[in-house]
């Protein structure tokens, strides 16, 4: 269950990579919105240290990714 969780935010960001490149800022706004929602919700739920380590990989990761569509927005 547990990877099943993490295999299903990596699809996530990767749909949020693909959006980028594609150069659809608004789309990938929402959809790391919605990414950023969950992680927020594994957050509130996890007291594992492995998880808690998990979840802040993929918090720094949204962050990157908000830069880039802030400078691809900044781009349109």
């Amino acid at each position: 269950m547990e990877n099943d969780k993490y295999a299903e935010l990596k699809a996530e960001v990767q749909e949020i990579i693909d959006l980028i490149a594609a150069k659809n800022a608004k789309e990938a706004n929402n959809k790391l919105v919605d990414v950023s929602e969950q992680l927020d919700d594994l957050l509130d739920t996890s007291d594992e240290d492995e998880d808690l380590v998990e979840i802040s990989k993929y918090q720094v990761l949204l962050n990157q990714l908000y830069q880039k569509i802030v400078a691809l927005d900044g781009q349109a």
